[in-house]
């Protein structure tokens, strides 16, 4: 028994790059006299025990734990907790239990004790791999050669892969060659793109539904894990999916199989999962926006995606790649180069391949034409991004328009919540929410003055 955590996953420490989730997991008490001590269990440990006796894993000095209170058992892939007959009985989620299974984020409470069930995560610092690209993929940067090696190693197995990273970083290419160097790269690769779906829809399009189950299902349908089966499921923007329907999302991940909407029968499917985010599961998880037994399900193996402000010198590299793709024979004077190297690329990869396209369209003789490319990159009016997919340029238009708005709103009113609220003839919660959501600091205005502090009725 120890008190070393290293290697466990802890959601507000820094998020490394990559990281992996090994067999079997670590048991941690959150609550009790003996807060902060850990047992690991794994395919080969044995039975875990808990209990005040000396002959215990895990001995607990708690009084109100019984000699040898409970015992973990890894079965497969899945943890049997069982009561030994205690004193005292044992709980989880205040409901006692004699036999029951428990998954990562799971809270046992025995006695005054509360153990939590969690990942033994490892963090991985791959090996630079000697090659500058992985199937489409190209970067000479350490960080992605790194991650090129990491992606060698998992692609071939089935485990599970979230994918974290900034919006124009390539999550989705990297989700297409997972698959491609994959044994099921002859199955299909199903894309379901959670935050463009409504939410009514959602469970619908994922798990399919039968005929009759609701206004306009007019015929049976196969979702989209049914559509998968035998291949890939990219679940994108997994970060957008509403708290509500992430059971479901859960249930399907624990049981590998489906239950469709209006049926009362499930249908086993045989599917790889890869999830991107362009959020931090780990802080939405602590804000209780995303389930933490969900974020454990999908970072079997997690990889951060680097900014291409973090690997400068592969712009260079990226330039002359989508030069070749898009106008062979062209070249790039050293101006050219020296601007594009100098500039700050918020959209990431794919603004940068978003303007050597139009570059190379554009081109005049066999030189690229920077100037008007980047001239056309925005709308000036009103700064949208006409270089990103329509759903992301509106969305970062709505966040602009919403905190100029929001924060111009609560210093008139000097953050006084009611009077703001019935201005903008907006709900007082949603206003809290959107305070919340853009970091509002009730003490300072923008330009540094002090505001009131009063966030409640007038």
């Amino acid at each position: 028994m120890s008190k070393d955590r290293s290697n466990v996953t802890a959601l507000l420490d820094e998020v490394p790059s990559y990281s992996r989730q090994n067999a079997g997991g670590i048991f941690l008490v959150i609550k009790g006299p003996d807060r902060g001590e850990t047992v690991r269990i794994g395919p080969t440990s044995g039975p875990v025990s808990f209990g005040s006796g000396s002959g215990c894993t895990m001995v607990l000095t708690d009084k109100t734990v019984s000699r040898k209170h409970l015992e973990a058992h890894m079965m497969g892939d899945e943890v049997m907790m069982v009561d030994s007959g205690s004193t005292n009985g044992t709980f989880i989620q205040g409901s006692k239990f004699e036999k029951i299974q428990i998954g990562f984020g799971g809270e046992v409470k025995l006695g005054r004790t509360v153990i939590k069930f969690l990942p033994d995560e490892e963090i991985v610092e791959p090996k630079p791999s000697a090659q500058a690209a992985f199937g489409t993929i190209v970067g000479g940067d350490t960080k992605m050669r790194q991650m090129f090696t990491l992606l060698e190693e998992v692609g071939p197995t089935n485990a599970t892969v979230l994918i974290e990273g900034e919006t124009g970083t390539g999550k989705e290419l990297i989700a297409e060659e997972i698959h491609e160097h994959s044994s099921r790269r002859d199955g299909p690769l199903v894309v379901f793109d959670c935050g463009s779906v409504p939410r009514e829809l959602i469970e619908s399009m994922l798990f399919g539904h039968v005929k009759g189950s609701f206004t306009g299902a007019v015929t049976d349908r196969r979702g989209a894990f049914a559509e998968a089966h035998g291949g890939t499921i990219f679940l994108d923007e997994i970060g957008e999916m509403s708290i509500d329907l992430q059971p479901s999302l859960l249930r399907v991940l624990d049981k590998r199989a489906v239950r469709k909407v209006g049926s009362n029968t499930y249908e086993k499917i045989d599917v790889r999962v890869v999830a991107a985010t362009n959020r931090d599961l780990r802080a939405e998880v602590a804000k209780k926006t995303f389930r933490e037994d969900l974020y454990y399900r999908l970072a079997v193996i997690r990889v951060g995606v680097p900014p291409l402000r973090e690997r400068g010198t592969d712009i260079p590299l990226l330039i002359q790649h989508f030069v070749n793709t898009f106008g062979p024979g062209l070249t790039i004077t050293p101006e050219d180069m020296a601007r594009l190297v100098r500039h700050s690329w918020p959209g990431n990869v794919r603004e940068l391949r978003n303007v050597m396209e139009r570059a190379c369209l554009l081109a005049r003789g066999n030189t690229i034409n920077l100037e008007d490319a980047l001239t056309s990159e925005a709308a000036p009016s009103l700064g949208i991004r006409t270089d990103l997919p329509f759903k992301e340029a509106k969305g970062q238009l709505v966040e602009r328009f919403e905190q100029e708005y929001i924060e111009d709103l609560m210093r008139r009113h000097k953050m006084n919540l009611s009077a703001a609220a019935r201005e903008a003839q907006i709900d007082r919660k949603h206003l809290r929410e959107l305070i919340r959501k853009y970091g509002l600091d009730p003490r300072a205005s923008r330009d540094g003055e002090a505001i009131a502090d009063d966030l409640g009725d007038d």
